[in-house]
């Protein structure tokens, strides 16, 4: 195309894109301004000249130059034209899609990300992709009560009205808050009251908020070792100083942990079913830590993850219900009992800790979404939930059984199962020396998804070892990835 004098062509449209076509021309000479191929004070075309050599109508030009003065990179002058804002600062950022992951320490300018967010980064950890055979995240989903759920959305979609959109209660809806109450007094043993149950997005955020309502910069929290990495990421966020205490068949050393912070502020742990070994705490260890939170005015914070599913004994009663003195904060989860993707979890609170919780909760998102409590309160109510939970025992008792069948036959001594009396995992402990972070990366290929052991570690690893989710795996799945896995083992 010949082109008319004066007018430099620096973008290009394309009608077959569902992108307006003013927003091409908008956006090309918006970049073309923020890249400096375009400098403050230079003239731009005509809009009639442009729209000429563009070959477009005249009124998606005269709406992007419109698009360009009101966002403030260009200006207008009577009777000269439009021209590129002299405002803008002559220096220009490094266009986005040159900044990768590999560049970030050239980034320019001198202040970097806060100190705290880069201990967050990790390397990259195949085993925590998307699922596959023993991937901790999943259950049984193809097993859910879809229609039944489904129902129940149709139905509060129905009811929907002002009252159901406002702001609302930043502890959560009260009737899912009344059937959570409910059904932790009868099922776990916690002393509580709906006024006490606050519903979040699932039981990280409850960590987040809990770190924030009970530590300050600098406060020393006791770790089980081996334990959560995701409890660990979030006691590193708000700058505590974590303090790694070994866990053996009883749970948590509480004696070594005294003896290494007399001080601490919190400990976090898993009693009913330790993550990531699985071992339950034992009475005497509960009433240790109990009477240390007492003396030393401390907290305990009681990650309740899975404890509805135990297979050889009834469900153990949480450390919240022997509190006498209110220093145990409850963190519990639908994620595992349900879906992962409802993001639904609740903490239960001290009485006189709700109101600063209640403020952390306001910083933070304010209230949780009301329509799928709204939900999720109706499928408790009408008896779903109780028996969805029953059928999902006695189905991973049965998953259970068969992954540690499928261990001992095709691995026979390279394992050693531990952790399998309770909840949705068990650890393959290696019992020669192999790599386990190693095995992981070479499994992961392969389509399965194991966890190493010594992911879980703070300190120095003392143990090899694969965590292993059995939820998502039918017998036949298990007994066929379970082969794979042998021969991956065999080539490490």
């Amino acid at each position: 195309m010949k082109l008319r004098p004066g007018i430099l062509t620096i973008i290009a449209v394309d009608r077959r894109l569902a992108k307006p076509l003013y927003r091409q021309v908008f956006e090309g000479y918006r970049d073309a301004i923020l890249e400096g191929r375009l400098r403050p004070g230079q003239r731009l075309p005509s809009t009639r000249g442009l729209a000429e050599e563009l070959g477009l109508s005249r009124i998606p030009v005269l709406d992007a130059f419109d698009q360009l003065l009101a966002e403030g990179y260009c200006e207008s002058r009577v009777g000269a034209g439009t021209f590129v804002a002299s405002t803008l600062p002559g220096e220009r950022s490094t266009p986005l899609a040159s900044l990768t992951a590999a560049g970030r320490r050239d980034r320019p300018g001198r202040r970097a990300p806060a100190r705290g967010s880069a201990k967050l980064e990790r390397p990259p950890r195949p085993w925590l992709g998307s699922s596959g055979p023993f991937h901790l995240g999943d259950a049984a989903f193809d097993q859910f009560p879809f229609a039944t759920w489904a129902r129940l959305l149709r139905r509060h979609a129905r009811e929907l009205g002002p009252a159901t959109i406002r702001y609302a209660d930043p502890m959560g809806y009260l009737p899912l808050r009344r059937a959570i109450a409910t059904y932790l007094v009868t099922a776990r043993a916690l002393r509580c009251s709906p006024s006490e149950v606050m519903v979040l997005s699932g039981s990280q955020q409850a960590l987040w908020v809990a770190a924030h309502a009970l530590l300050d910069p600098g406060d020393q929290v006791l770790m089980e070792e081996p334990g959560y990495w995701g409890a660990r990421d979030v006691f590193r966020a708000v700058q505590s100083q974590l303090v790694p205490v070994p866990v053996d068949d009883e749970g948590l050393d509480i004696a070594r942990g005294i003896e290494r912070a007399p001080r601490a502020r919190l400990a976090y742990v898993t009693p009913s079913h330790q993550f990531p070994l699985g071992a339950t705490m034992s009475a005497s260890r509960r009433l240790q830590l109990l009477a240390w939170a007492r003396r030393s005015g401390a907290w305990i914070l009681e990650d309740d993850y899975d404890s509805d599913y135990r297979y050889e004994s009834p469900p153990v009663s949480s450390l919240q219900g022997l509190d006498r003195d209110s220093r145990v904060v409850y963190i519990g989860t639908f994620s595992k009992v349900l879906f992962p993707a409802l993001r639904l979890g609740y903490l239960v609170i001290p009485p006189d800790l709700v109101d600063r919780f209640i403020a952390v909760r306001r910083v933070m998102d304010i209230f949780p979404p009301t329509s799928p409590q709204a939900v999720l309160a109706g499928f408790i109510a009408e008896g779903h939930f109780a028996r969805h939970l029953r059928r999902m025992r006695a189905l991973y008792r049965e998953r259970r059984s068969a992954l540690v069948e499928a261990l001992e036959t095709e691995l026979g001594d390279e394992v050693e199962v531990i952790g399998e009396k309770a909840g949705m995992h068990l650890v393959a402990l290696l019992t020669r020396r192999r790599g386990d972070r190693k095995i992981a990366e070479r499994a992961a290929l392969a389509g399965i998804r194991v966890l190493p052991l010594s992911e879980c570690y703070l300190g120095r690893v003392t143990r090899q070892g694969l965590v292993m989710g059995y939820g998502g795996a039918s017998r036949s799945e298990t007994q066929a990835a379970i082969r794979r896995l042998r021969a991956v083992i065999k080539e490490t």
